[in-house]
């Protein structure tokens, strides 16, 4: 069952701008993203919505056209819907801190009829229909490590480009790395940096949205009369 708990307990939004979303309810849709994200290193997001929310991925090295090629795509916590369209900077010291640009989004299909039991099986094929990404792709889950030193085992997953119409081979097969800049805004990691608050699009669309409250007057009420003040200071005098 998709949660996010994970996702929410990571991320003190009270500094960063990342939505704290929900698990979408009703009918699924089949919408993805690719999100290169500046972090400790860079990498690429991978998200694919699935049960209300966004399964993802994240990618050692952009993804290759080559299906001789496998790529590591270590499995993250769900995010919300909400995240497919975050493009900005999450604060350095935050979970995931460094900045986040719209690399790639579409949707997908699944090529079998069941692609909730084949994320369990750890072997999951689709189609993706993107702007950059297009054709048949697969994860597959590799073998965990050994538990029993006690610490968390992350779930790797490579990501391999299947043969058909899309896949080029060998040197080819590495077109997609020049692709780096935004398909929303155009504009590069650097770029984005340089100003994150216009390209929020969540919970604040972009920095013309965000509202600056005015400054308020002072109440009537804790202003004084003049008749009330002359009184106030004939008492004075008669205390004197």
């Amino acid at each position: 069952m998709a949660s996010l708990n994970t996702y929410n307990s990571k991320r003190d939004f009270g500094v960063t701008r990342e939505p704290r979303g929900k698990v979408a309810r009703g009918k699924s849709g089949r919408r993805f993203v690719i999100q290169r994200h500046d972090a400790t290193r860079l990498h690429y997001d991978l998200r694919l919505e699935l049960g209300g929310v966004y399964k993802s991925w994240a990618v050692t090295k952009t993804p290759s056209l080559d299906p001789a090629v496998k790529r590591l795509a270590v499995e993250v916590e769900d995010h919300p819907l909400e995240y497919g369209t975050f493009e900005g900077t999450i604060p350095v010291g935050q979970y995931g801190g460094g900045t986040v640009q719209l690399w790639d989004r579409g949707t997908w299909t699944s090529q079998t009829d069941d692609p909730e039991g084949d994320l369990k099986r750890g072997s999951l094929k689709i189609v993706m229909d993107g702007e950059r990404m297009h054709g048949k792709w697969a994860l597959v889950r590799m073998r965990d490590r050994d538990e029993s030193s006690g610490r968390r085992v992350r779930h790797n997953w490579l990501l391999i480009k299947e043969v058909d119409d899309e896949a080029r081979r060998g040197a080819a097969g590495d077109a997609l790395a020049s692709e780096v800049t935004s398909v929303k805004t155009g504009r590069t990691l650097d770029e984005i940096a340089a100003k994150p608050s216009k390209v929020w699009s969540s919970n604040r669309s972009t920095e013309a949205d965000v509202k600056v409250p005015k400054k308020r007057a002072a109440p009537a009420a804790n202003k004084k009369s003049p008749v009330k003040r002359k009184k106030t200071a004939k008492k004075a005098k008669r205390r004197a």
